[in-house]
């Protein structure tokens, strides 16, 4: 038996849990990152200093921004190794909650640690506690009950056995993994116990690869031998189970052509044969093109989100859909047949069972090398002394990287112009958080991938309301020494919100980042904010660029820089320059349904027009 404290306990049990699959062992919670207030100070912070050379830790800014650069780390690591979030009690604790609904959306592995009002009630109530009448065990953090899905407060120092345990199973479980909360209260944090040696001994948790059941398996290869239109939608389950070599190897035999999600893009590089660009209402022509015709879509890894399936407008009628899912729950969307099984082994069933099986390439060759000249268009720039375009931005940005380049992005209309153009040269160069689209996910989120892949450059891009968002973690990354590059387009303003809302008949209103004109409305000039000086404030190295000539020099220095540097850029907006081509499939936002003003009537309009073709598939 070893005395230790709760928190002590934990540390030390978590520097003892690995992961392996495919024979290959890894650290499941590489370093724990923190926040320290009264709630947690004592308690898992003094754990962290007592077991430093076991457990790495970093220091946040922002406790949402920790969850964010977990999430990172846990992606680029193909969710085989996780990071700790450690906040205190109160405002500390409820800041996780964005970040866990990120985290569980986007199926990656997070544990996070907040601390909690006492159990013993010494004091009732205590600094920052939220007193509910009708119950004395409920605190703040059963706010992140709804988005974990494991959470335990561990209300007694034996509980915690069993409760760590259980954590670090729904840790490694590729269905059930996210956000795992343990929430501690701050007394129980600092109790002794007397501990088994077992609990501290090194612990393996074997990643699952299971393979479809016989009868599935025959029943997806006779769908697949019937259809004449077949389509396969990609998404990030492929990149998780490492199944990217057996898709390549699947399509390379029977030449089906493959779509890819937000969370896919990359699986095949862009210029293999098969690969016809991202699919649904951020897609290409030609992935869109073959969706409105295909008679069997063959999903392997994806939700189905309103932007892959176009809000259900983007399938026939008639389309049957094949589901290849480790998780039932998404294997049986869109009533489909389901394949329940690991990616990898999936498909390289259905590729021994298909043998000779072939489609016919020639539907979609032509229409890919029209999206390609579409896309040099958007990336062109003829004027090197102009201001350039975001589209042009990714343009000269393409001309710089290599297969070694991670770009990050989550919000704004970034991802439609990067799910539509970006060109992706490897299975992890593009990462594009569109679960959940949070705001302020990039450059947090770019330090957790720089941890998990050092010596490799990593990008993210973020607008102006983004950067606005959530900057503060630039501090980590100048005090860690992390190489980001952060790149801000200045378009003054929520751009993307402004181009939906003057859709929907909303008139851009509350969008743009303007002095109020003399009748009220944000019309005046756009506001004085120097985000390259706020950029330089935290201290970042700045270089900032007013044309496309500027812009090259500056990514090709960030890109060779060894120190966290900035690439500020004001963009061209696309009203009066050529930008990426406009959304290929709908999505479903709701138009008011009466008003008085003409733009609401006509975007109303158009919504009629559009949501009759919504479909559902039985």
């Amino acid at each position: 038996m070893t005395r230790l404290t709760v928190a002590q306990a934990l540390v030390r049990f978590l520097a003892a849990q690995y992961t392996e699959r495919d024979g290959v062992r890894h650290r499941l919670i590489g370093a724990t990152w923190g926040i320290f207030g009264h709630g947690n100070v004592a308690g898992i912070g003094q754990a962290l200093v007592e077991y430093a050379e076991e457990m790495p830790y970093h220091q946040g800014r922002n406790e949402q921004s920790m969850v964010h650069a977990a999430v990172g780390y846990a992606r680029q690591s193909n969710r085989l190794s996780a990071h700790a979030v450690t906040t205190s009690i109160g405002p500390g604790a409820t800041n996780l909650v964005t970040g866990a609904a990120l985290a569980t959306i986007n199926h990656l592995p997070v544990l996070l640690l907040p601390g909690d009002t006492f159990a013993t009630r010494p004091a009732d109530p205590v600094l920052q506690q939220l007193e509910v009448p009708y119950a004395g065990d409920v605190s703040v953090n059963d706010c992140l009950r709804p988005v974990s899905p494991y959470f335990d407060r561990i209300t007694r120092p034996e509980a915690l056995i069993p409760a760590a345990l259980a954590a670090a199973r729904v840790l490694t479980d590729p269905v059930a993994t996210g956000a795992v909360t343990l929430a501690l209260p701050q007394d129980v944090q600092t109790q002794a116990y007397d501990w088994p040696e077992e609990f501290f001994a090194d612990r393996v948790w074997r990643v699952r690869r299971p393979r479809p059941d016989t009868a599935e398996l025959e029943a997806a290869v006779q769908a697949i031998r019937a259809a004449r239109r077949p389509l396969i939608i990609a998404g990030g389950g492929v990149k998780y189970s490492g199944a990217e070599n057996a898709l390549r190897a699947l399509v390379e035999q029977t030449r089906i052509p493959v779509a890819v999600t937000q969370a896919g893009k990359g699986v095949l590089p862009y210029d293999h044969v098969c690969e016809t660009g991202g699919i649904g209402h951020t897609g290409t022509a030609t992935a869109v093109a073959l969706a409105r015709t295909s008679d069997l879509i063959i999903g392997v890894g994806t939700r189905y989100t309103d932007f892959t399936t176009a809000s259900s407008t983007l399938f026939p009628t008639d389309a049957r859909f094949l589901n290849l899912n480790i998780a039932g729950f998404d294997a049986h969307k869109q009533c489909a047949l389901p394949l329940v099984a690991d990616a990898r082994e999936g498909l390289a069933a259905l590729a021994e069972a298909l043998g000779d099986h072939r489609q016919d390439m020639v539907q979609w060759t032509f229409a890919k090398a029209d999206w390609q000249e579409r896309t040099d268009a958007a990336y062109a720039a003829p004027d090197q002394d102009a201001r350039p375009t975001q589209p042009q931005v990714l343009g000269v940005l393409d001309t710089l990287v290599d297969e070694s380049d991670i770009l990050i992005n989550a919000a704004g209309s970034l991802p439609g112009d990067l799910h539509k153009l970006w060109r992706a040269r490897s299975s992890d160069q593009y990462h594009v958080e569109y679960g959940y689209s949070c705001m302020g996910y990039e450059i947090p989120a770019a330090i957790g991938v720089a941890l998990a892949a050092p010596g490799r450059p990593v990008w993210a891009l973020v607008g102006d309301g983004t950067y606005l968002m959530n900057p503060t973690e630039i501090v980590t990354a100048v005090q860690e020494g992390v190489p980001i590059k952060v790149v801000i387009l200045q378009n003054h303003g929520y751009a993307s919100i402004g181009g939906l809302s003057e859709a929907v008949g909303g008139e851009r209103y509350g969008t743009p980042y303007r002095y109020r004109a003399p009748d009220g409305t944000f019309t005046g000039a756009p506001l004085p904010v120097d985000l390259a000086a706020n950029a330089a404030s935290l201290g970042m190295r700045v270089l900032t660029a007013r044309t496309v000539r500027d812009l090259r020099e500056a990514l090709a220095d960030a890109r060779a820089s060894t120190v966290p540097t900035c690439v500020y850029v004001e963009t061209e907006t696309a009203d009066t320059v050529s930008g990426a081509p406009p959304a290929q499939a709908w999505w479903d936002v709701p138009v008011a349904e009466t008003s008085t003003r003409a733009s609401a009537v006509k975007a109303r309009e158009e919504y009629d027009r559009h949501v009759t073709a919504r479909r559902r598939h039985l």
